[in-house]
């Protein structure tokens, strides 16, 4: 028996999963609130200590697990002072602190010296960029704990970062998988700071006084996205894959990473993945503006997506990964006001804009997965969608349409499965990832893509 910790950006679940027959069965334990909170600069915290008790509350629930793990959104950290403790809050990458910080950067290392090393996707707001706002003197005296690590610690006390999370940071030499020194001094970050790099599988902990006395905790692929890539059920390199949730990240799976200046160009980033992996892959806005445009409505979806299947196709569209898109607030006015500003009738009515954003997005799956394909010299046959964007028949069948390929949707759960999976590996019992539940078709021709998403400057191939 193994748990799974899985964490999203505004959700976090406790999964119990079994290995029969070499098939992984998977049982909720608890889903539990983890969206960003306002701080009183105005700025957005996580509530580490929140999200602590309920991992905990989960474990309760579960059935004499072997192992557990935990897994996360990437990016994220917490500073350890000298006493030991968790200094201040661990700070959202939706906060603006890090705004212009990337020029500054750029005054001691360019771009291109930049992506060589760490072959890191242009995000402003990656890890690199929110440690260079700290004083001076917390980066002196402090260790940086990714999230998933920062939990590992509060539970065991045991310190380690995680490779495939370290890869999201902007500090990690894509080549060699160690932390970068000419990057740190670049930056300005003492090395340090910087916990000792763990491997998928690793023993990382034991977590004591807890009702079955002792648990140990197991170092799995603790960036969500590389544990969903490693549950998905394909063979060979014919396959690209869309994890879509928060963000949708959209790529293929490499034996070495893609270092190219075409690379750079399209902002494609290297990631690690189990088992020296390398994820290339590009995020794309993905149901954060569903999501926020049902916060804001305080409606049900699935009413929303019946009706938006017989909204006319195209009537909008935008480019998804526009920065005004990236803090929450008014989303549909936001949407609105981007399709006017491109000569665009914004749609009418929310169940226009909910069409509006499908299109958009599988416009923004299938330009990546172009993208991808070239930059890899990859030829891809099919597209696996995991997370819970495949529970989107309208999302997957739009992608399919795009992409023009096959798109074999789920599993759902799929960072908790892959998860599981590194936990069973570990305790030598071999398992299958799930075989996807649902296959989506393309319809028709695709010209009707292709002009869509030359319209707002993307190219669907």
């Amino acid at each position: 028996m193994f748990v799974a910790v899985d964490l999203g950006a505004s959700s976090g679940r406790v999964i119990q999963g079994r290995v029969v027959d070499g098939e992984v069965e998977l049982t909720e334990l608890l889903r539990f609130p983890t969206g960003p909170q306002p701080r009183p600069d105005g700025g957005l915290r996580w509530d580490y200590r929140k999200i602590i008790w309920n991992i905990l509350g989960g474990l309760k629930l579960a059935d004499h697990p072997v192992t557990f793990g935990v897994d996360s959104w990437a990016i994220d950290y917490g500073l350890i002072g000298p006493d030991g403790k968790l200094d201040g809050d661990v700070r959202s990458y939706r906060d603006s602190r890090t705004d212009g910080v990337d020029a500054k950067l750029r005054e001691a290392i360019d771009d291109e010296t930049l992506y060589g090393i760490n072959g890191l996707q242009f995000l402003p707001f990656t890890t690199i960029y929110q440690l260079m706002t700290e004083p001076p003197q917390r980066l002196a005296d402090h260790k940086m704990l990714l999230l998933p690590d920062l939990i590992t610690y509060g539970l065991t006390g045991t310190m380690g970062a995680e490779i495939t999370n370290a890869s999201t940071t902007g500090l990690l030499d894509a080549t060699t998988k160690q932390w970068s020194p000419q990057i740190l001094e670049s930056a300005g970050i003492p090395q340090d700071i910087l916990p000792p790099l763990r491997q998928p599988g690793e023993h990382s902990g034991t977590v004591r006084d807890y009702m079955y006395g002792e648990v140990q905790m197991l170092t799995v692929a603790s960036h969500d996205t590389a544990s969903a890539v490693f549950a998905i059920p394909g063979d060979g390199p014919g396959f690209g894959y869309i994890s879509c949730g928060t963000w949708s990240l959209v790529g293929v799976l490499l034996d070495e990473p893609v270092l190219t200046e075409q690379a750079r160009q399209a902002n494609f980033t290297n990631e690690s993945g189990v088992d020296g992996k390398t994820r290339f892959l590009r995020n794309t806005m993905g149901l954060w503006l569903l999501s926020e445009c049902l916060r804001q409505w305080d409606e049900p979806l699935e009413p929303l997506l019946k009706a938006a299947e017989d909204e006319p196709p195209f009537a909008a569209v935008f480019d998804p990964d526009d920065p005004v898109f990236l803090p929450p607030g008014d989303m549909p006015s936001r949407i609105a006001q981007r399709c006017r500003a491109s000569g665009q009738t914004p749609p009418a009515g929310r169940p226009g804009i909910v069409r509006a954003i499908l299109d958009s997005l599988a416009l923004a799956h299938a330009a990546a997965l172009h993208a991808a394909a070239v930059l890899a010299d990859r030829e891809i046959e099919l597209v696996h969608l995991v997370g819970g964007g495949a529970h989107n028949r309208l999302l997957c069948r739009l992608t399919a349409d795009a992409c023009g390929l096959p798109v074999l949707a789920g599993p759902v759960e799929a960072s908790a499965l892959g998860n599981i999976l590194v936990q069973a590996r570990s305790a030598g019992l071999p398992a299958r990832p799930s075989r996807p539940f649902a296959r989506y078709l393309p319809l028709g021709p695709r010209n009707p893509w292709r002009d869509a998403a030359a319209s707002i400057g993307l190219s669907v191939g």
